[in-house]
């Protein structure tokens, strides 16, 4: 096992230290067209696309969509008009990620409902497209494991695999990274993450609607599509804690209920108490309730200090600790910390690690254990039994191992699917068992 200064600086995220342009001056290479594909056409991934052009833009080169696919034809044509993609390019259904992956693009660019993300990833890295993944990567232990093996395949085919956790490229963050690495505060004693909010969206159901159709328009409100709240949202705090630990929790211990949604499967609010080992506990509170107070962030404790993820380090009785770093060294190179938008800078680190100019990047088992975190804690309020990160990875004999949120991504390539075991307004009830 990894020490705490070991793993925060051999993990992937110190490669997104540079968070920048090497010092080596883009402007000596020859402009290059990045051919992009796209698997999903909604909200995020069009805006993950406008963030790869830009981040193109910004290094002095370009990028070109050659190939986009979605569930539904509206959005995989609008997607291909809106980026200038050919309209025989653009296709649709749930096995239409094919033939993106069949295409020669060199980059995927996915961000679907994330039941599908697993074997998106992996039908791109088998096809050897480096990839672009939005979080959470999977909503349970099989796609779990599958989405490792795939992130596992992209480092032995020498492929970049970068996740959409924008705060592991963001300066703010990585200064408060590099004090912890560099043994300036000590080591997280302790703390809470929290993403308080509301629910984003609700979309009913239309005349004839099919339940595939549906559950990928509405999928936000679906555990079987999103994994419930605490993983498609609250798996970027748990993440920030994961880094700033320098380990994954052993077991967690959760409580959590439905109380006002109007739509869907899902939980309002969670409560997990993740164990660290050693006396290290972290609380996550996540809640989607309208007019209620909302904060989302992190607040760590070491022994004299309170870290506020992405914001100061206050010695406690103290001041602010002034965080310092322009430059980070990483295998003999120097890179600048880059200001800016973080939502850009992880595609800019991207293609520059597929130009070789920063070592290969490969976020895939940061983000899938920030997933696996979520997941352990929803089944734990959902069943009311505290769950080891071991019943979902390792141990083959746990009634959790192979529990999957159906219908899976493999019934909705064969067809039209039956719906969840919840269906709208009901949730699992503590005590009990969830999952067939």
């Amino acid at each position: 096992m990894q020490n705490r200064r070991e793993f925060i600086k051999g993990s992937s995220v110190f490669a997104a230290m540079m968070a920048a342009a090497p010092t080596v001056s883009m402007a000596q290479n020859a402009p290059r067209v990045f051919k992009v594909g796209m698997i999903g056409a909604g909200g995020r991934c069009s805006g993950a696309m406008a963030q790869i052009i830009e981040a193109a833009k910004n290094l002095g080169h370009d990028v070109k969509l050659v190939a986009v696919c979605d569930f539904f034809e509206d959005r995989a044509k609008g997607a291909a008009k809106k980026f200038g993609c050919d309209e025989k390019n653009a296709f649709w259904d749930a096995n239409s990620y094919k033939k993106v992956v069949a295409s020669d693009c060199e980059i995927i660019v996915t961000a679907t409902p994330p039941n599908f993300r697993p074997v998106h990833v992996e039908a791109a890295i088998k096809a050897g497209k480096h990839v672009f993944a939005e979080k959470p990567v999977a909503v349970d232990g099989p796609g779990l494991r599958q989405f490792l093996a795939a992130a596992k395949l992209a480092k032995e085919k020498n492929l970049a695999l970068v996740a959409g956790s924008q705060r592991r490229h963001q300066k703010s963050y990585l200064l408060q990274a590099l004090a912890l690495q560099q043994g300036k505060i000590g080591q997280v004693l302790g703390g809470a993450v929290y993403w308080n909010g509301t629910v984003p969206w609700v979309r009913a159901r239309k005349e004839g609607m099919k339940n595939d159709a549906y559950l990928c328009s509405n999928w936000v409100n679906w555990t079987e599509m999103s994994g419930d709240h605490i993983v498609e949202q609250h798996v970027h705090n748990l993440d920030v804690a994961n880094w700033f630990i320098g380990r994954y929790p052993r077991t967690a211990g959760a409580f959590g209920g439905r109380a006002r949604r109007v739509s869907g499967n899902q939980y309002d609010y969670f409560g997990v108490d993740f164990d660290y080992g050693d006396g290290i506990h972290i609380h996550s509170q996540c809640r989607q309730i309208g007019g209620t107070s909302q904060f989302v962030g992190e607040r760590l404790r070491t022994e004299q200090f309170e870290i506020s993820g992405g914001g100061k380090i206050q010695k406690i009785g103290g001041e602010a600790l002034k965080l310092e770093g322009d430059t980070y060294t990483l295998n003999g190179n120097t890179y600048a910390i880059k200001e800016g938008n973080p939502y850009v800078i992880e595609h800019e680190n991207l293609l520059l690690s597929i130009l070789g100019k920063i070592p290969l990047m490969n976020e895939g088992e940061s983000i899938a254990m920030g997933t696996a975190c979520a997941i352990i804690g929803r089944i734990s309020a959902y069943t009311g039994q505290t769950i080891r990160m071991s019943d979902i990875l390792e141990n083959q004999n746990s009634p959790y191992y192979n529990l999957a949120c159906k219908p899976t991504w493999q019934e909705f390539e064969a067809g039209d699917v039956a719906m969840p075991e919840y269906g709208d307004d009901q949730a699992p009830l503590p005590g009990k068992p969830w999952g067939k």
